[in-house]
């Protein structure tokens, strides 16, 4: 079959071979296909396949021979062709193992020279190409044979045409300079598109968390908005529990950190809130419990996961002195528990004049982790509670009582004080009490216990969380937790010289000896007193009679005898509901002849109801701002003291 030109159509695929491949081999691919041409009388057969070249010249005219002589030999690339038929599967295995040979020549030849000389044509070879009558002459099969993938690794000399005798080495150099041979649409006459640039050396692993750590770090989540990876599931829902760092990063989740990390800087670090519930929710009195609950199981799973919190209760007979101790650190924060209580009920007897400069220095020493629940007072007896600041929203309103256990009700030396209201859904009552004094007087005491119960009306507004457990005679009765501290005034039934033998036989914590005498334990076992409360094991000596200033007990004439009256017991409606932590005294505050006597607790709270009277978050705000004023202007003398005594310090040499 003949082309326009009147050239066979295989002839002409050869020619266009030899054009590329240098111009020696085109002139005389054109001459043999003229001879051929020539003698097979223009019928377009083609000439035999084992025709030597140097015959087929002599078959060509002479006037062909000088037109050759005049042409140029310079190459040219050929023309864009027509659309072309598709790749053959030789070609696309070609293509393929070409692409897998330069990456793994980029990978395991770092040090190549990344040299961009000659041509991009002259280094990558043709791919095979299909003849549907097998191939036109050797020079064909030459080409084709230095094309294979078999012929690159198995010929020797690796040449293949226009003297191009280190094509491979060629082919590598610029494999590592343009990172890997033309490809596809190169072959077929479209523009050269570069292979993707490949690394010189493997890749490190990677992590399977695939969250950056820096992200991680520089944006870490709190434990209290650990909710919001819920939050981005859900579009907006609230959920259940709380959650924690390792239940988060333990489910696999990918965006355990980093999406919770970016929309923490968008939001805010509370929980998120419902349109709809901040429409229906009054937060005065709010709605029953259901999804969204102020006081409900959400937000104090939220706050406290294993719904428990922690509560430091004091009591400390004052003996009315005015001066009060310059540091209060060791009795309110004592070192032996790692982490602050998060709630703070004191109760003072025979109080100092100023009642409100002792709440400013409880202020300015629990600092600005604090505020002020409720403060009240019955003549000398005074009562603070303190609550962490981020939990005064869970509070409903706060009721106190008094009670004068005294003939006269004028004189409030002797009485008691009560404080009660619901955190959350569990209801508490603290109750301070100044008994009768006296060695002899148990049954006096008694009857101040007996009146205290009756006569003290709580709760007022606050409705009962169980009120089917509740008995009208006993105010103890109507509260799911009750701490009842105080100067209970109960005596050891044994003379001075006894107590300071045992004393000195165990000056460390062993008093069990002492107990044996005590008489607040002897009326407790009885039932007579405190009914259902408990007390927790005493490891400390006797918090009276102390001369003022000192450690030794009283040294006056009446030579009173040593003895527990500063007391904290304790009774729930729920069995293992408080659990005492740590019973103890606070020797290092002796401005009086008590030494002030704690207790701590963790106790067990219940979600709650929205429907009862709430505090609102009220607290004392004036002392507040007066206790943290004068914590950081003590903090600001204290610096400066150090800083005077660095600048006076002598050098002297000798």
């Amino acid at each position: 079959m003949s082309t326009p030109n009147g050239f066979p159509q295989h002839s002409r695929v050869c020619l266009t071979r030899s054009m590329e491949g240098g111009a020696v081999q085109d002139l005389q691919a054109k001459k043999a296909g003229k001879a051929a041409k020539k003698e097979a009388g223009g019928d377009g057969a083609p000439p035999k396949i084992g025709t030597p070249i140097s015959e087929t010249l002599k078959l060509l005219p002479e006037e062909l021979k000088a037109n050759m002589k005049i042409k140029s030999i310079t190459p040219r690339p050929p023309r864009k062709p027509r659309l072309e038929r598709a790749a053959s599967l030789d070609e696309k295995s070609w293509r393929k193992w070409r692409r897998f040979r330069t990456s793994q020549e980029s990978l395991t030849d770092p040090n190549e020279t990344s040299s961009s000389n000659g041509s991009l044509q002259e280094a990558s070879p043709s791919p095979p190409s299909r003849g549907r009558a097998g191939p036109c002459n050797p020079c064909c099969q030459q080409d084709s044979l230095h094309s294979s993938p078999d012929a690159l690794e198995a010929s020797p000399g690796g040449k293949s045409r226009g003297g191009a005798s280190d094509l491979g080495k060629r082919a590598s150099e610029i494999s590592s300079a343009f990172g890997g041979l033309l490809r596809g649409k190169g072959f077929a006459g479209g523009k050269p598109r570069l292979s993707q640039i490949m690394p010189a050396r493997p890749l490190p692993p990677m992590e399977l968390n695939v969250a950056s750590h820096s992200l991680r770090t520089a944006n870490r989540i709190d434990a209290d908005c650990l909710d919001y990876r819920h939050y981005s599931q859900h579009k907006f829902g609230r959920v259940s529990s709380s959650l924690s760092d390792s239940r988060l990063q333990g489910n696999g989740s990918l965006y355990d950190n980093c999406s919770t990390d970016s929309m923490k800087s968008t939001f805010s670090v509370l929980t998120p809130i419902r349109a709809k519930d901040v429409r229906s929710r009054s937060y005065l009195e709010g709605s029953l419990l259901a999804s969204g609950a102020l006081m409900g199981a959400e937000e104090l799973s939220r706050y406290f996961p294993n719904r428990s919190m922690g509560i430091f209760v004091a009591t400390w007979n004052m003996q009315g002195q005015k001066e009060l101790p310059a540091n209060l650190d060791d009795f309110l924060l004592p070192t032996d528990p790692d982490f602050a209580q998060d709630m703070y009920v004191i109760g003072v007897q025979e109080g100092c004049p100023d009642r409100r400069e002792w709440e400013i220095r409880l202020q300015e020493t629990l600092g600005p982790h604090y505020v002020l629940l409720h403060s009240a007072a019955h003549g000398v007896l005074y009562m603070s509670v303190f609550i962490r600041r981020d939990l005064i929203w869970f509070c409903s309103e706060v009721e106190y009582a008094t009670v004068t256990t005294r003939i006269v009700s004028q004189i409030k030396t002797k009485g008691a004080l009560g404080i009660s209201f619901t955190f959350f859904g569990t209801s508490f009552l603290f109750i301070t009490s100044h008994f009768t004094s006296g060695d002899s007087k148990v049954n006096e005491r008694k009857l101040d216990y007996n009146k205290t119960i009756q006569a003290l009306t709580l709760p007022k507004n606050v409705p009962d969380t169980n009120p089917y457990r509740s008995s009208a005679s006993d105010v103890t009765t109507r509260f799911d937790e009750v701490f009842w501290f105080g100067d209970f005034n109960f005596r050891l039934n044994k003379d001075r010289e006894t107590v300071d033998s045992i004393l000195s036989q165990n000056p460390d914590t062993d008093v069990s000896k002492l107990l044996v005498y005590d008489q607040l334990t002897s009326e407790m076992s009885r039932g007579s007193i405190f009914k259902g409360f408990q007390e927790a094991d005493i490891h400390f000596r006797p918090s009276y009679k102390f001369d003022i200033g000192k450690d030794s007990y009283d040294t006056t004439s009446k030579q009173r005898t040593p003895s527990y009256t500063d007391r904290v017991v304790f009774r729930s409606r729920y069995k293992d509901d408080i659990q005492a932590v740590k019973y103890s005294s606070c020797p290092v505050i002796k401005t009086s002849d008590h030494r002030p006597v704690f207790a701590l607790f963790r106790v067990k709270v219940r979600p709650g109801r929205d429907n009862i009277p709430l505090a609102a978050g009220l607290f004392d705000r004036d002392l507040y701002l007066i206790g943290i004023r004068r914590r950081a202007t003590r903090e600001l003398l204290k610096r400066r003291e150090q800083k005077d005594q660095r600048s006076s310090s002598i050098c002297s040499i000798s």
